[in-house]
């Protein structure tokens, strides 16, 4: 995927236009995507390449901040104590007895043996999606620590820390517009990329052999750097394209898009209903439908009675399929149901949920993971893997491998771009120069068209790519007119 190769290398830079009455241009040379796809490549690789070179090197270290986490955080997710567990009661009492003036909104009960039980609370001290945790030891019911938690995924404050450098620098908001304009351009310049490369190694290898694609040619050492390259984009490509669909999804502009058409197509993240049945919300009793007809006011909930019904809440989310990690979330108003719901957790593929009437033990309204939308489950998947979670250490390891071959590429790039830097002393400008003008006048309009309408479309849809991509325009448009004016140059 060479961002500096600015010839087409079936054609020497010295060959004529025409060669014995057979001309090279017409329909055949103008259907070529590769000039095109050269200068688009060349554009982005060299202006949005930095952002991706941060995104990478970041998000190396977010990809094994989940065993990172389990191993400085130890003390607090880990006993060494042995002995069957203690009631789930009894492990929440314990830390809101050590928590009394916040309020209990959730347990996470323990996964496994040698593990903590989490026991969450709100604190209005703390930013938004943060919890704080209280830490239990579930064979002593005992609390061993505390922590603030952030999001669903429970992170501890360094892998939030690791998160939150990744995603924005710790710069808010703004910082948040270089992850995006990452993500963004990253799937453009890897599938041009591919263009790229599979026009250089189609003529020069045999196509029956196995390796024609994926191994760069060493024969050539002026080319190593490119063949290197081409290769390793090959490569990750896979992943990079997922990484980059799923970035996306977290970003400002182009994730609000994205909610958006998941939206108009049913591909949001069903939830499960927790409003107990025979009970009407505040929207319904203010509005005096038949629901609420004949009811009185509900008495204020008794969090010694919430937690009191936990053991058997728990009893039945276990014989209705809940069968992996999970956290319950304490209803906090009479009307609603005790909400069990699946973690993301590593190794856990599936998320079933299911809500639980407390004071009866019926299960009110069941979630299985299989009736969730198809794209639905494919983004939980997606970003399951992209935060590491997946498929735990092996899915850790693949991040990092392939977060570290993009920063190669990237660096290979600009050394090979460094390179091709005019050498005499007289020469204005000290860089690799892009690759020949007017691409578009030379190819086909059944490729031109198509291109601008999807640049269009992507560029609204897609806002930072829109808005950089008319920033190479102008660059380009003033490097040409430059060019006019000072021939010489």
């Amino acid at each position: 995927m060479s961002i500096t190769d600015t010839r087409p290398t079936e054609e020497p830079a010295s060959a004529p236009p025409e060669s014995g009455g057979r001309s090279r241009s017409g329909a055949r040379r103008g259907l070529r995507l590769y000039p095109l796809a050269m200068r688009l490549h060349f554009y982005a690789g060299i202006f949005v390449a930095p952002f991706i070179l941060i995104a990478a090197l970041t998000g190396a270290l977010y990809a094994i901040a989940p065993t990172i986490e389990g191993f400085v955080s130890r003390d607090l997710l880990q006993v060494e104590t042995t002995g069957p567990d203690q009631a789930l009661s009894a492990q929440v009492g314990a830390a809101v007895a050590a928590k009394p003036d916040l309020t209990l909104v959730a347990v996470a009960p323990a996964p496994s043996d040698g593990e903590t039980t989490r026991v969450l609370f709100n604190d209005p001290a703390l930013g938004d999606s943060e919890r704080l945790s209280v830490f239990v030891d579930p064979h002593t019911a005992q609390p061993v620590g505390e922590a603030v938690v952030y999001g669903s995924g429970g992170a501890l404050p360094l892998r939030t820390w690791i998160s939150e450098f990744h995603r924005s620098l710790h710069l808010g908001e703004t910082g948040r517009l270089y992850s995006e304009l990452a993500a963004s351009w990253l799937w453009v310049i890897a599938l041009f990329g591919l263009v790229l490369w599979m026009h250089r190694v189609r003529k020069r290898r045999a196509k029956r052999s196995a390796q024609w694609l994926l191994a760069p040619d060493l024969s050539e050492p002026k080319r190593r750097k490119l063949n290197w390259h081409g290769a390793i984009g090959f490569w990750i490509l896979p992943v990079v394209l997922l990484l980059s669909a799923t970035g996306i999804t977290w970003s400002t502009y182009a994730g609000e898009n994205v909610t958006k058409l998941r939206e108009e197509l049913s591909w949001t993240t069903p939830a499960i209903d927790v409003k107990l049945p025979g009970t009407a919300g505040p929207a319904q009793s203010a509005g005096g439908d038949h629901h609420s007809a004949g009811h009185t006011a509900p008495a204020p909930v008794d969090p010694a009675g919430r937690i009191a019904q936990l053991d058997a809440v728990w009893e039945t989310a276990r014989a209705n399929g809940i069968t992996q990690a999970a956290e319950i979330a304490i209803p906090a108003k009479p009307e609603k149901a005790f909400g069990v719901k699946e973690l993301r957790n590593p190794g856990t593929y599936t998320i079933d949920a299911v809500a639980i009437d407390g004071v009866t033990g019926a299960v009110t309204d069941q979630l299985a993971f299989a009736d969730w939308p198809l794209m639905a489950k494919l983004t939980n998947w997606g970003i399951a893997f992209h935060m590491g979670l997946l498929f735990g250490l092996p899915n850790q390891l693949l991040l990092l491998a392939v977060a570290l071959g993009l920063a190669a590429m990237i660096v290979l790039g600009y050394l090979m771009w460094w390179q091709r830097r005019p050498t005499r002393k007289s020469s204005r400008f000290a860089v690799g120069s892009a690759p020949r003008r007017g691409v578009l006048r030379k190819t086909s309009l059944w490729i031109t068209v198509p291109l601008l309408a999807a640049a269009v479309v992507v560029g609204w849809f897609v806002p930072l790519v829109g808005l950089s991509l008319l920033g190479f325009l102008i660059v380009d448009v003033a490097l040409g007119l430059a060019a006019r004016a000072h021939p010489s140059a």
